[in-house]
């Protein structure tokens, strides 16, 4: 899970990341301190949740939400603030969570719990990733036992012989399920580009044509190209033009 955390306090900033720090799994990858650098962090970092304070200078937290709710794929909103009477108004901006100042570090694992859970307006952006037609989670047993990643998160996959890789927000994951399997059953968020490479549209920013070292695509989070076949690049093409 990649959090930001919005508040104009430095000091509530600091006790929340240092509460998500000791809870596996969540990273915080950026802070902000009024609701304009709130948004661009959280474009920037392709957050999937928002802890956000509702008083602020300027653009209150109500006001981010809003507009964070029209991005491709919103990311989950857990608003903080003293104030109990905002409750409603968190309702109403269908937030994941709503937290009280003091913050309980029960109270806050708990909410971050919840927005693991994709939203509507989430599941509707992925094309039908996270539905009942299609895994929430791609599970792999491990030495430490069961690790399971959610479809929301992942960049892409790529097979070699036997396995295949799942590059995702958080690291890489080895299972055994072939391509065509996973393409079958994750549907149209995904995309074939090359017979040991299935891309997450959402992730793509680019194609590059080389006459040497061929098509290849560029994805957010990912350093290296992914190839893309002659025989896929048509599709790829018209999909990036569109």
């Amino acid at each position: 899970m990649r959090i930001v955390i919005v508040d104009d306090e430095p000091l509530a900033r600091e006790r929340l990341r240092r509460m998500i720090e000791a809870f596996p799994g969540c990273d915080v990858v950026g802070e902000a301190g009024d609701g304009a650098s709130a948004l661009d962090c959280v474009n920037d970092t392709s957050a999937d949740t928002v802890l956000l304070d509702v008083h602020m200078p300027g653009m209150d937290g109500l006001q981010v939400a809003r507009q964070l709710a029209c991005a491709d794929v919103p990311p989950a909103v857990i608003f903080v603030t003293a104030h109990s009477e905002h409750a409603l108004s968190a309702h109403n901006n269908h937030a994941a969570g709503y937290l009280l100042k003091p913050v309980r570090r029960d109270d806050l694992a708990a909410a971050l719990s919840r927005a693991r859970q994709p939203s509507r307006a989430q599941v509707s952006a992925l094309g039908g990733v996270v539905t009942g037609n299609g895994p929430a989670y791609i599970s792999a047993r491990t030495r430490d036992g069961i690790e399971r990643v959610a479809a929301s998160d992942i960049l892409y996959f790529w097979a070699d012989q036997k396995y295949t890789t799942v590059y995702h927000m958080h690291g890489e994951l080895l299972i055994e399920q072939s391509l065509l399997a996973l393409e079958e059953s994750l549907g149209d968020a995904f995309m074939r580009v090359h017979r040991k490479a299935l891309v997450a549209k959402r992730h793509i920013t680019g194609l590059r044509l080389d006459s040497a070292e061929g098509a290849a695509l560029t994805l957010r989070h990912v350093s290296e190209p992914v190839p893309v076949s002659r025989r896929r690049l048509a599709e790829v093409r018209a999909l990036i033009e569109q």
